[in-house]
């Protein structure tokens, strides 16, 4: 049985991070007119982005059609194996179609570049050799050259497959800025989970779901209590007779009142609101309001439909949404 070798996993872990760093670094300098053609071709496709590969490069495919699907650019995983057994039917003519590789020499590839070119489909190739069959058959071709994996025998791949990786961001993000792709557009395609709520969630949809609490400036104290106390949401607003809202009384408000020994029984909502209280329109996004919480180190903020009071909206809504 070989004998283990002693390994500093810190430096190794750290040689690691360099390596690929630097493998990154170097892609700047591919950046050139085909890949700004590539982009170009990509943004004005009336079909599909075909992404390509086999082996570890089939794992970079499937995560760049991820990101594009996401941002607004729709793609489709083709296995460059499953390709030449039947999977080439899912290309469509509209449709650009980008072959990764880092030798461009695999044997599906150079089965599969010829097809895609006689079926008339623009090919781009991400590739790590500029001289391999891939590139000499592509349209455009995207260099992802590394001097050195980050493996130490040089062999698995690792550095390559990360400067794969960081081309197709690259490109994506370019499509994201020629498309316009805004916040709004990318909440369309999360729905789920907490970005999607950070992104979708109105106010509104909090808000309706408790009863509006809500007295008149001249409410008793007892009139003041039970409507907190009912409504359960530790507040109130106070609403004048023109149903314009005049302030704000919390359990925080009541407490401080019963402090002062002031005569309970003379007192009005008026006495111990709080005038110019914070608040948000309905239609704004709902993780605003947790930052206007955070702004003011409060719990709610009374939602206001224009210029009429709509109801609360409380910290307790947003951590049971997830936003926090």
């Amino acid at each position: 049985m070989k004998e283990k070798t002693i390994v500093n996993i810190r430096e190794t872990a750290k040689r690691t991070i360099r390596l690929e760093a630097a493998a990154i670094e170097s892609l700047e300098q591919y950046i050139n007119d085909d890949f700004e053609q590539a982009v170009e071709l990509i943004a004005r496709c009336p079909g599909r982005v075909v992404i390509a590969g086999i082996g570890k490069s089939a794992v970079i495919a499937q995560k760049i059609v991820a990101t594009l699907n996401s941002t607004g650019t729709p793609a489709l995983f083709m296995h460059a194996a499953d390709a030449i057994h039947g999977d080439l039917g899912m290309i469509t003519p509209d449709d650009v179609v980008i072959c990764i590789s880092k030798s461009g020499e695999s044997p599906e590839i150079k089965v599969l570049a010829p097809l895609v070119r006689n079926m008339g489909n623009t090919l781009v190739a991400i590739v790590g050799k500029t001289d391999s069959f891939l590139a000499r058959s592509a349209h455009f071709v995207l260099s992802t050259f590394v001097t050195q994996e980050a493996c130490p025998n040089n062999l698995a791949p690792t550095s390559s497959t990360t400067a794969q990786l960081v081309m197709g961001d690259a490109l994506a993000v370019c499509l994201i800025e020629m498309k316009g792709f805004t916040a709004e557009d990318f909440a369309k395609f999360h729905p789920g989970g907490t970005l999607g709520k950070k992104l979708y969630l109105k106010v509104e949809d909090l808000s309706r779901q408790h009863q509006v609490p809500a007295v008149k400036p001249g409410s008793s104290l007892r009139e003041v209590i039970v409507e907190i106390s009912s409504k359960m949401l530790g507040v109130t607003g106070v609403v004048g007779e023109d149903g314009r809202l005049e302030g704000i009384i919390t359990d925080g408000d009541l407490r401080r009142m019963l402090e002062k020994n002031m005569d309970a029984a003379g007192v009005k909502a008026r006495d111990i609101m709080s005038s110019n209280p914070k608040t948000i329109q309905y239609n704004e996004l709902a993780v605003n309001a947790l930052e206007l919480m955070r702004e003011f180190d409060i719990t709610q903020l009374l939602v206001m439909k224009d210029d009429q009071y709509h109801g609360i909206i409380h910290l307790h809504d947003l951590i049971r949404e997830g936003i926090i």
